[in-house]
């Protein structure tokens, strides 16, 4: 697999676009004034407890108070490390560990989303170049990425390491999958420099008034060196030459590995436009995904989860029609995975792929699903086909899909996607009318409404609207608006 990360700045909007073999996976948009709060410490305050719910609202300076649930509070257990309660222990209630007034460090794990204030952990873990430092804890463990066969050794070698640097303080590390490689120098940098963080945070902690802001995560542009860049990344380009300067400096002294991938992008093109990434944007927000084999996919999002359909289409290509669907599902798996990175769907994902008749044919089409799915830094959790031939899955989520992010829901539909057809409008406003003059005696009413109302009235409604006029005895007239929209009206007593 070739990547490359294409990084588009503007002062208002910075936009990170993850390209494998030749295909856009990922788009990251971090807005000046929507900066994410993942990762974030700050100093809050209990403002409610809820033990019908075993949660907290935990004031932190935002307009919507964050929420706290018992299972992410951390606390200590007599004789043992520092964790949440254990598999099968229940849980100390919420009651019992947070009162209102309560000053409380917490950190961010989930951005505010949709109606939902952020979500809230009190254990902290603070991100370096190698490691992840687990300050409240005394665990040290590596990535579950790691091959299995190199875990024990590199945990040893961690342990052994994190021992010797205890006059810095003690705490936990969990070894990142880049840190793999490193050496013992480049290690014992990081824990000393999430350390050195994390002794800033307790000192701001202590100074500093509740709903305060701790410490704040790395922006986008660090977070690529930091995240997304791996061994499979070949270049990071940056149209900015003032940003690659300052992402250069960070990288050399943070990010060693990635720092010699970053370039300066100088073309006259701009720099989406070499993949075609707005085009691709643009498609990702819509429902319909055209597969190349000319079947394709409908995509709709809810609050509560995302389903996805798979059609044949026009595809015709195979040698019979089981073979035709066959194929339609094994393209659709590829690019239902490709989909849910691009448009960052998380939450419940119910894929309906086309009914397979052969138990083979289903297991391929799985394998297929789950081998793309691997690629996906996200954490994603696949079950097999159910008895009504779906796919169910989760992928984690923890900031806004693209969708979201980029568009409001629809003025003239508020979200719904579909609108009363005009003479459904006609009849409403028909009984409105008979409505107002039951309770009261004006001179006149006047419609005010859309356009293609106002002419239905006038055309093929006309005699309804003349009898209605009759029967209560007023004249009815009517005033079209342009800019109403076609569900809208006024009833204007004159």
């Amino acid at each position: 697999m070739q990547q490359d990360i294409l990084i588009n700045w503007a002062p208002q909007e910075t936009r990170v676009a993850v390209v494998e073999n030749g295909a856009v996976q990922e788009l990251h948009v971090e807005r000046a004034l929507e900066r994410g709060l993942v990762g974030n410490v700050y100093l809050g305050k209990v403002s409610r407890v809820l033990p019908g719910m075993q949660s907290a609202f935990i004031d932190i300076g935002l307009e919507r108070a964050a929420f706290l649930h018992v299972a992410d509070v951390w606390h200590r257990h007599e004789g043992a490390e520092a964790h949440p309660a254990r598999k099968g222990e229940p849980p100390v209630p919420i009651e019992r560990q947070v009162f209102e007034g309560q000053p409380l460090m917490v950190q961010v794990i989930k951005d505010p989303i949709g109606s939902k204030g952020a979500r809230l952990s009190t254990q902290i873990s603070i991100a370096g170049r190698l490691l992840v430092y687990l300050p409240q804890d005394e665990h040290v463990g590596v990535s579950q990425k790691i091959p299995a066969a190199e875990r024990e050794a590199l945990r040893a070698r961690l342990q052994a390491l994190v021992g010797h640097k205890e006059q810095g303080g003690g705490g936990g590390f969990i070894l990142r999958t880049n840190g793999e490689d490193a050496s013992d120098e480049e290690l014992a940098e990081d824990i000393a420099y999430l350390r050195k963080t994390w002794a800033g945070i307790r000192q701001a902690a202590l100074t500093l008034p509740a709903g305060s802001l701790l410490y704040q995560e790395l922006n986008l542009l660090q977070r690529v060196l930091r995240d997304l860049a791996s061994e499979h990344t070949q270049s990071i380009r940056i149209d900015s030459a003032e940003q690659f300067a300052l992402l250069m400096d960070f990288g050399r002294e943070f990010m060693p590995a990635a720092a010699p991938k970053l370039q300066l992008y100088r073309g006259e093109r701009p720099i989406f436009d070499l993949y075609a990434i707005d085009e691709e944007v643009a498609r990702a927000l819509g429902r319909r995904v055209d597969l190349k084999s000319g079947g394709y996919l409908i995509v709709d999002q809810t609050e509560a989860l995302t389903t996805i359909d798979v059609n044949t289409g026009g595809y015709v290509g195979a040698r019979n029609f089981e073979d035709t669907i066959f194929k339609t599902n094994l393209e659709a798996a590829g690019a239902i995975a490709r989909q849910l990175r691009l448009r960052n769907l998380g939450g419940i994902i119910i894929a309906d792929f086309i009914d397979m008749a052969r138990e083979e044919h289903r297991s391929a089409v799985l394998a297929e699903f789950r081998k793309h799915l691997a690629r996906d830094r996200v954490k994603t959790m696949v079950g097999g086909f159910s008895q009504l031939g779906l796919v169910e899955m989760t992928r984690k989520r923890t900031r806004e899909s693209l969708a979201q992010m980029l568009c409001e829901p629809c003025p003239t539909c508020s979200g719904v996607g579909e609108v009363k057809t005009a003479r459904s409008v006609c009849y409403d406003i028909l009984r409105e009318v008979l409505r107002e003059a039951r309770q009261f005696n004006p001179r006149e009413f006047r419609v005010v409404a859309s356009p293609q109302v106002v002419e239905l009235f006038l055309d093929e409604e006309s005699q309804h609207l003349a009898g209605l006029s009759d029967f209560i005895g007023k004249p009815i007239s009517l005033q079209a608006e342009a800019g109403m929209g076609p569900g809208l009206y006024d009833i204007v007593l004159l």
